[in-house]
């Protein structure tokens, strides 16, 4: 008999994955990302091996992606993609906040599971679950099937321009997110799903049955609800300016699902140290251009010319 005691823990990530086309003052430049992938990667470059499960392109976008998540140890299983690969138009608003606009694939995006795909779920220790077609209940359903048993973090990631149907959405979400280990939810999904009022929204989902909730709310930082109690958390202050926020969330989604592939922390004190290492890695990550994760390790390795997590 093996002992597999020694094991590193692994986790699997369900979602998008897409080129980000980004339009600026300094002309047109594309990268990869997609919220799904951005979590696979963060949660590999904190050294949990992960797999991510897509809908992929046979096409040149969906090439770059492939090469990416090698360069970055990450496994896909690509579902099918008949109208190619997922790609957002990004803008920049009056505002200064991105403004996404997607193409047909991404609006129709949909996700099934093949044998490797449940054989790797089955693997995990931990199965994240960000910006999914929770108003497509086929696409629940066949997410929830293939779960099974299995920890899950949800992250609803609603994005205004693919969505299709708010109340479905809703319905969707609240079905995956009842009794998952932790839901991440933030201040732009209470406003775009419910009525704004996020420690409304905590308490919603505690109720439902979710062990844990995190809820970010930009600069006022983030509060985590769990059997142990509420602890909170401030932006966390690194060197350097903050230059891009898209990445924020994803990042801390990633940082808490390395930790939670761990285990579950069984007090107060355990809980506040995730959240704390959270916020850190948040902070890091907008130190920089696009989603990839950065550590205020990275930042520190930076200034000493070697980059890396």
């Amino acid at each position: 008999m093996s002992d597999d005691s020694s094991r590193m823990p692994g986790a699997v990530v369900v979602g998008d994955a897409l080129i980000d086309e980004i339009h600026d003052v300094g002309g047109v430049r594309e990268l990869v990302g997609g919220a799904a992938l951005n979590v696979a990667v963060g949660l590999r470059r904190l050294g949990v091996p992960t797999t991510l499960i897509a809908m992929v392109g046979d096409d040149e976008a969906g090439a770059h992606i492939r090469e990416y998540l090698d360069d970055h140890d990450v496994r896909l299983i690509a579902s099918e993609a008949p109208l190619g690969s997922s790609r957002a138009i990004v803008q920049r608003g009056p505002d200064g906040e991105p403004v996404y606009v997607f193409n047909e694939a991404a609006q129709r995006r949909s996700i099934r599971y093949s044998d490797a795909a449940v054989r790797a779920i089955a693997d995990s220790d931990l199965v994240a679950v960000s910006c999914f077609p929770f108003d497509v209940p086929g696409e629940v359903d066949a997410l929830l099937d293939a779960v099974g048993d299995t920890r899950l973090a949800v992250d609803p990631n609603p994005r205004s321009g693919m969505l299709s149907d708010r109340a479905e959405f809703v319905q969707g979400f609240e079905r995956a997110a009842a009794g998952a280990s932790i839901v991440k939810i933030g201040a732009d999904d209470a406003a775009l799903l419910y009525d704004g009022d996020l420690d409304a929204l905590r308490a919603r989902l505690r109720a439902l049955g979710v062990s844990a909730v995190l809820a970010t709310a930009g600069a006022d930082g983030a509060a985590l609800e769990s059997d142990a109690g509420i602890v909170t958390a401030p932006i966390s202050t690194l060197p350097g300016r903050v230059v891009d926020t898209v990445g924020a969330g994803d990042a801390t989604l990633a940082a808490v699902a390395a930790g939670l592939a761990q285990g579950t922390p069984s007090d107060a004190k355990g809980w506040q140290h995730l959240l704390d290492r959270a916020m850190d890695v948040a902070a890091a990550t907008c130190r920089a251009e696009g989603g990839l994760l950065r550590t205020p390790e990275s930042i520190a390795d930076a200034d000493r010319g070697v980059f890396g997590s």
